[in-house]
């Protein structure tokens, strides 16, 4: 099953308790509550609040969306302790990582093995605590080709380890859908947008027909996941009230 959500850091200038009720307004079901702001790396109280304040709207807690770098963070000052601890503080049943702290192009050999070594790491410490690890499918790190996260998929061999999805602004529908098929049973959530460049975000119905053929293939991976707006046209809660009835209409339509 699909579920509807939203990324929180779609809007990084709202509280939690706003974020919440727009949620809530909309019609979806889970939150990935991102890392940076409304849920900061080791900040327990704030992660017992926010969860209490999305339970008692009836919500899901989808995922905590980290900044962990594999191979980077750990020198860098975050401990995944940190970020462990508190995805679990939060009720997470999913942390979003990233591959690495460089896209394909520009990791040396050396650098991909370390990558590799800390996500199995992580997926293993993460398993021990009842957590998913997926990989953020993303620019500038080693998911930001089909190859590339064909290659870290095949590499990364702990079963706890898992990768998110979302389309590239730099790929037409089959490449897109290509990325999908590889990543296979081992998909976590989406993230759900529809932009014609980064900085040129437009409402996600004039997506529907590349939309159409995302959720469809996406709805044939076994398992459930929520499909989660992430930025939305001008960033105001209007685009995504307007985005949000797109999203749950394309999923009601699917049953």
């Amino acid at each position: 099953m699909i579920l509807p959500g939203l990324v929180s850091v779609t809007f990084r200038q709202l509280s939690p308790a706003a974020i919440v009720g727009l949620v809530r307004q909309a019609g979806l079901s889970g939150i990935e509550w991102g890392g940076d702001i409304h849920v900061p790396h080791g900040d327990l109280a704030r992660a017992r609040e926010v969860r209490a304040l999305t339970a008692g709207a009836g919500l899901a807690v989808a995922a905590y969306g980290s900044y962990y770098k594999a191979a980077h963070s750990e020198g860098a000052g975050l401990s995944f302790g940190r970020v462990l601890e508190t995805a679990v503080t939060l009720g997470a049943p999913v942390i979003r990582v990233w591959a690495g702290p460089a896209g394909s192009a520009e990791t040396d050999a050396a650098t991909r093995t370390r990558v590799v070594a800390d996500l199995e790491r992580i997926a293993g410490l993460s398993a021990a605590a009842g957590v998913r690890i997926a990989a953020e499918f993303h620019g500038g790190t080693l998911t930001d080709t089909n190859e590339s996260a064909a290659r870290l998929l095949a590499e990364v061999t702990h079963p706890n380890f898992h990768a998110y999805w979302q389309p590239s602004v730099n790929y037409d529908d089959a490449a897109c859908l290509a990325g999908i098929d590889l990543i296979g049973p081992r998909l976590s959530h989406v993230h759900v947008f529809h932009w014609e460049t980064v900085r040129n975000r437009r409402p996600l119905a004039e997506g529907a027909e590349r939309w159409a053929k995302f959720l469809g293939r996406i709805s044939a991976v076994p398992g459930d996941r929520h499909a989660m707006l992430e930025f939305v046209e001008a960033d105001t809660p209007e685009s995504f009230l307007r985005d949000a009835a797109t999203l749950t209409e394309w999923l009601r339509r699917r049953g």
